[in-house]
């Protein structure tokens, strides 16, 4: 069973550990956006300004052997009406990795629910998330935990 609750500063080196793989692969389809290693005390310091970011939220997965076999960030965001647009909460799932251990055993869609949570608390209306489109293994759990595409974003090398 996978216990889901706010990280803490001991959480830290698993999140970091866990975010490798994600990282990598980002890097290795988009070399010119992310960096494939990027050092461990500038990631540390990245998890902990998350942690102490009043406005985000970081959840992990903790295996009943207490190891944190998961992680997500999310935040809420909040956009004003305009003369276009209606005014929203949303909470935006930003990150989302999970060790392939937890892999299709309900850790990542454990994540998600306690992200809903937080966006429903939030009196947020929707979950949003960003999926990368060379990210064709992710794409089906995102759609099988009932995210749909709701806008396609293109780029090109000027």
């Amino acid at each position: 069973m996978t216990t889901i609750r706010e990280a803490c500063p001991g959480d830290i080196d698993a999140m970091v550990r866990l975010s490798g793989p994600v990282q990598r692969l980002h890097a290795r389809h988009r070399p010119d956006l992310f960096v494939a290693e990027p050092s461990q005390a500038a990631m540390t310091e990245r998890f902990r300004s998350w942690l102490g970011d009043e406005a985000a939220t970081l959840l992990v997965a903790v295996s009943d052997e207490g190891e944190v076999v998961g992680y997500t960030f999310c935040r809420v965001e909040r956009r004003e009406a305009s003369v276009l647009t209606l005014p929203a909460a949303v909470v935006s799932m930003e990150h989302l990795a999970v060790d392939p251990s937890g892999a299709r055993r309900g850790v990542g869609a454990a994540l998600v629910e306690a992200v809903r949570e937080v966006g429903r608390r939030a009196g947020c209306r929707r979950l949003v998330a960003s999926v990368w489109e060379f990210n064709a293994a992710a794409r089906p759990f995102y759609e099988a935990i009932g995210l749909r595409p709701m806008q396609v974003r293109m780029d090109q090398p000027l």
